[in-house]
């Protein structure tokens, strides 16, 4: 007698942190998804998977932004927005824009890369979202929407033809989609390009990041006239916003769709929905509603056909014994090859670099992570050796508004330093100095599921820890979630010398459980 084993089951959010903007291809059997990355570098990652569910860092496609001595500052909200993945002619396939410069286009034989340098096939400022197209017709096409924060438009989607190696636009483009012509429609943004038997779709959100839906747009001719079909909303259930991402189809012919929820200082959520179509000839996702509306996203449901779990986690924790930073790092603006080394054993050296801003959040080279979308517990150790007088580095909290723990080299020695910032230019002090008997001290950054942020320090191994007496209320960056960081800075004009010794780091995450997220203020781009 055979045994037949249940399905595995798995639960949403698939990916609960920062991936914001997600599109996948499936190539081969193996689904690969990249996010949008904003001014975080490296950007541009790629995650890889065999079951839609579980993923694993496959690399990063763009080492450093373009235009290098612009984005050698801090640039919050600029960088790369929405992306787009496609697989054609045998190389994968990434077109992302950048809101102040234009649409850019690299490509790869492997998802893992190496990938080509961006090419700028299309300057402007406020042109976002760009999704390719190749026809079975020989032709190609790009389909963008625009950025009301850039050029005063939004709410409308352009077509234009395309060169079939995506190195030009044949012509000035056509709006086949004015959100202002549908009742309800604002910020219609991030649309992607298909054809299915005979019908040209265009997948598309609209109504805010927060609060929005997904729509479909479906015509006969890439240049429309477009129908239109909500397929996707809020309804009764706790995500709010469910839309923007990819259609897939896996080799077994089931069609699903991945999206993104937005949870404030968590940043942009992933799900996954089940996907099919109606007598009809229109796509559903996620849980039918019986009268025909849009779907609802479904808190749990099992995976793709032939596939298992696999538990695949994408890592957090770093030992450092790689000759590079994990994939799970990034600057907050182009690096510099003397900002960090790894000298073996579970530490990183950090180069204090003599910077202006007072301000962390202005500040290039501080190393960051996504913030866990569940409680967690960060915790490394940080020493100064033979920095500058008032050099300090330590942990910190990123976003709109952050928060630090560290040590401060005096005069007369080493304090304990803190403080928060955000679009101010002067930090604020939260405790009282307190000197340390030298020069490292270990550290922790413990997060709740508010989020709100504790920290904690000692002054070496199997001491007790020492909490800090205030909490900080986690908020969420320009257009992305919180970060946990690492920073090393000194003072503007001090002798450039000395190294700071970091490392491990670990990064406990509770558990997953469903998370519950109030309802947002609608976001415009």
């Amino acid at each position: 007698m055979t045994t037949r084993l249940p399905a595995p089951v798995y639960q949403n959010p698939i990916l609960n942190a920062d991936w914001p903007d997600p599109d996948a291809v499936q190539v081969d059997g193996v689904y690969y998804l990249i996010a949008s990355s904003f001014n975080r570098v490296p950007g541009l990652p790629v995650l890889r998977s065999r079951n839609l569910v579980d993923w694993e860092h496959a690399g990063h496609a763009l080492c450093a932004l373009p235009q290098g001595s612009h984005y050698s500052l801090v640039r919050h909200g600029s960088g790369v927005w929405a992306p787009s993945l496609r697989h054609h002619d045998g190389r994968f396939w990434i077109f992302y824009p950048d809101p102040d410069h234009g649409i850019f286009v690299l490509s790869a034989e492997k998802a893992e890369g190496p990938w080509t340098a961006p090419h700028l096939l299309y300057p402007g400022r406020g042109l976002i979202d760009p999704c390719p197209l190749w026809d079975d017709d020989g032709q190609a096409y790009l389909v963008h929407g625009w950025a009301k924060s850039r050029i005063g438009v939004k709410n409308r989607l352009t077509v234009h033809r395309m060169s079939l190696d995506a190195t030009r636009l044949l012509d000035r483009g056509t709006h086949v989609i004015d959100g202002a012509d549908l009742p309800g429609y604002t910020t219609l943004e991030g649309p992607k390009f298909y054809k299915r038997e005979g019908w040209y779709w265009i997948f598309a959100p609209a109504g805010g990041v927060a609060t929005g839906w997904q729509s479909v747009f479906r015509s006969r001719s890439p240049f429309g006239p477009y129908e239109e079909r909500r397929v996707l909303e809020q309804g009764n259930t706790q995500v709010n916003g469910p839309h923007q991402g990819a259609w897939v189809t896996s080799p077994r012919g089931e069609d699903w769709f991945l999206h993104f929820q937005d949870r404030g200082p968590y940043g942009r959520v992933v799900h996954l929905q089940p996907m099919g179509w109606t007598a009809d000839g229109w796509p559903w996702m996620g849980h039918q509603s019986a009268d025909g509306g849009p779907g609802t996203p479904v808190p749990t449901h099992s995976y793709p056909a032939g596939t298992f779990a696999d538990h695949a986690v994408l890592p957090a924790s770093d030992d450092f014994s790689s000759p590079r930073l994990g994939p799970q790092w990034h600057w907050q603006a182009n690096p510099r090859d003397d900002w960090a080394h790894q000298c073996g054993g579970g530490h990183l050296v950090l180069t204090p670099k003599p910077n202006d801003p007072v301000n962390l959040r202005e500040l290039p080279n501080v190393l960051g992570q996504v913030l866990p979308g569940t409680p967690s517990t960060f915790t490394t150790s940080v020493e100064l050796q033979d920095v500058p007088v008032g050099t300090r580095a330590g942990v910190v909290v990123l976003g709109r508004q952050y928060a630090w723990l560290g040590i401060v080299r005096t005069e007369d020695g080493y304090v304990l330093g803190d403080g928060t910032g955000g679009d101010v230019p002067h930090e604020q002090r939260l405790g009282r100095k307190m000197a340390l008997p030298g020069p490292r001290i270990e550290l922790q950054i413990r997060t709740d599921g508010t989020p709100r942020s504790t920290f904690a320090w000692r002054s070496g191994p199997g001491k007790p820890w020492e909490v800090q007496g205030w909490n900080f209320e986690v908020v969420k960056g320009q257009w992305i979630g919180a970060e946990l960081g690492l920073f090393a800075t000194s003072p503007l004009g001090s002798e450039e010398g000395g190294s700071v010794i970091v490392g491990p780091v670990r990064v406990d995450v509770a558990p997953a459980r469903r998370p519950t997220a109030p309802l947002l203020a609608a976001a415009t781009t």
